[in-house]
């Protein structure tokens, strides 16, 4: 298990032990405990009892937890109580904003025991009567359902790209000689995907496969059968030949309505072989286009746009990042360090301002003891720059979080919402955009707040906030966290049009996290984000001109 799997494992405990109304302190532990293994860079897997012990919020009765997950994957404990449980109040722990406290309430005094029910309940009016609840409160609570139950089926592209790289080895086992390709979704790298498609040359037989597998199999056509994996998303193989490889490779990737109009063409040429996509492109008579593009029949560019995309090697900067100064796992130094040997030339730390009280932002004598260190270390590197940066809060009137003189010495900063989420769309707009206007602000940080599958975000006008980053000279940003990967990818091409450049932004908690820049990079390339429009491209003598304005 990974260390997020592990510390996840512990969270839900530490919900079902609360759902029962168990000792808080101990609650409070696992909680804790979650906090810190899912920021760790080393594998708990790799570690010696000792190690994991002097774990800060550790200690012994969770080191034995932690053991028991890593040799079983699961914990007795947490199975005790969901024996107790009904799996429809376990799946209500999954709700945004409905914790354990309010899932017992509407258990205990309303009976329901099914998500079914509680949106029934909901739409009855019946919990608008119930202490702790009310009109809003309800609301909110359809809108997150009905959030919850249409993501149910879908996981983060960053984990199912683990589960394809595992599921592809499992076959791989078995079929030492298959050629395996990945298609649908998966390559057109949508940020949740549905399902894991390959195309596999080689003849074999499905129900050896499926048993192989541990899966359940059904046929759909006889080259396309759908095995269903236990804790894996459905499995779509397409058996195909090697003369069709090509072929079945296009047709299985873009989508259905940048496929239709080629189906036809391509169905009726069995006499026609392609040794590469490309050479199907060349016969459609069409522009080859990245997998990340193909999302719909109007997507249209340039052989020179398809070759200035921006990829992981074309970024030069590592901006917005966190420190133990605020809530990172790693030092500042640490961070700075792992930056440069990753050949990147500059590093912006970015740590939460004095409003993230919850993150331990910085109050202005630390953001001093900061910048000191910073140009301590700055003294001492050699090609390679950090940047005295911030992720500022955006206050509930749109204000930054420092008083002026505080922001002018910042070389950069990044401005953020993270508290009073719950904004209609008008004072959400009407908020970012007097950030915006600030005239010390040089991004928009996460500009929805967003998290992927479970929070849908605050509702934004999203044409009037592009267009005052653009009158303000003011770059958006691309989280680039696969939880969140907020901007949207389909509002990059309204940016590109107007002219704001996006920072691919990995939002690094720790030295891990960094590389969190590749799942930005996946939907950047989506919106056809040019290497030239992308902001931490530039060197960073351009990138200070730039955040000089």
């Amino acid at each position: 298990m990974t260390n997020k799997q592990i510390a996840k494992a512990l969270d839900d405990l530490a919900s079902i032990m609360e759902l029962h109304g168990e000792n808080i302190f101990k609650i409070r532990s696992y909680q804790n405990a979650y906090i810190v293994l899912r920021k760790l860079d080393k594998p708990l897997s790799a570690m010696l009892r000792s190690e994991m012990d002097a774990l800060k919020g550790v200690g012994k009765a969770i080191g034995d937890k932690i053991e028991e997950l890593l040799k079983t994957g699961e914990l007795q404990t947490y199975k005790k109580y969901t024996d107790i449980t009904p799996s429809g109040v376990i799946e209500m722990l999954n709700i945004s904003g409905f914790g354990p406290k309010k899932v017992l309430t509407v258990w205990k005094e309303l009976g329901v025991e099914t998500l079914g029910e509680l949106l029934y309940a909901c739409n009855e009016n019946r919990l608008i009567e119930i202490r702790g609840f009310g009109q809003k409160t309800q609301d909110e609570l359809i809108k997150n359902i009905q959030y919850y139950l249409r993501n149910a089926d879908s996981q983060l592209w960053s984990n199912a790209e683990k589960e394809t790289e595992e599921v592809i080895a499992k076959i791989k086992s078995f079929l030492p000689d298959a050629q395996i390709e990945v298609i649908g979704e998966m390559r057109r790298k949508l940020p949740t995907v549905r399902a894991i498609e390959l195309v596999i040359v080689g003849k074999f037989d499905v129900d050896k496969l499926a048993k192989h597998l541990s899966a359940t199999s059904e046929v759909i056509k006889s080259d396309h059968i759908v095995l269903r994996v236990e804790n894996f998303l459905p499995l779509h193989i397409f058996k195909t030949t090697t003369e069709d490889l090509a072929k079945n490779i296009y047709l299985h990737t873009g989508t259905e309505a940048f496929i239709a109009d080629a189906i036809s063409t391509l169905e009726s040429s069995t006499k026609q072989k392609f040794e590469t996509e490309r050479d199907v492109f060349t016969f459609l008579k069409k522009t080859y286009l990245e997998p990340e593009l193909r999302e719909n029949a109007e997507t249209h560019f340039t052989e020179k746009e398809n070759a200035n995309l921006v990829t992981v090697g074309s970024i030069k900067g590592v901006i917005h990042t966190h420190t133990t100064y605020s809530d990172g796992v790693n030092t500042l130094a640490e961070m700075a360090h792992a930056a440069q040997h990753l050949g990147y030339q500059y590093i912006g730390i970015s740590d939460h301002s004095q409003a993230a009280f919850y993150a331990n932002g910085l109050k202005e004598d630390r953001v001093l003891q900061q910048w000191a260190e910073i140009d301590a270390l700055n003294a001492e590197l050699f090609n390679f720059r950090i940047l005295k940066s911030i992720e500022s809060d955006i206050l509930y009137d749109g204000n930054l979080d420092y008083p002026n003189e505080i922001l002018a010495g910042f070389d950069l900063v990044i401005a953020s919402v993270h508290t009073v989420l719950k904004m209609n769309e008008e004072k959400a707009t009407l908020r970012l955009i007097a950030a915006i206007e600030n005239k010390y602000t040089t991004i928009l940080g996460h500009p929805t707040g967003r998290l992927l599958l479970s929070r849908a975000g605050y509702p934004i006008n999203h044409k009037k906030v592009i267009d005052a980053c653009a009158a303000n000279k003011v770059a958006i940003e691309l989280n680039a966290n696969p939880y969140r990967l907020d901007l949207d990818w389909t509002w990059i091409y309204y940016a590109r049009e107007k002219g704001v450049r996006v920072a691919i932004n990995p939002d690094a908690h720790s030295v891990a996290g960094i590389n969190d820049i590749r799942y930005g990079v996946n939907v950047a390339r989506k919106g056809a984000l040019q290497i030239s429009e992308c902001l931490n491209t530039l060197s960073v003598e351009d990138f200070m001109a730039f955040a000089r304005k």
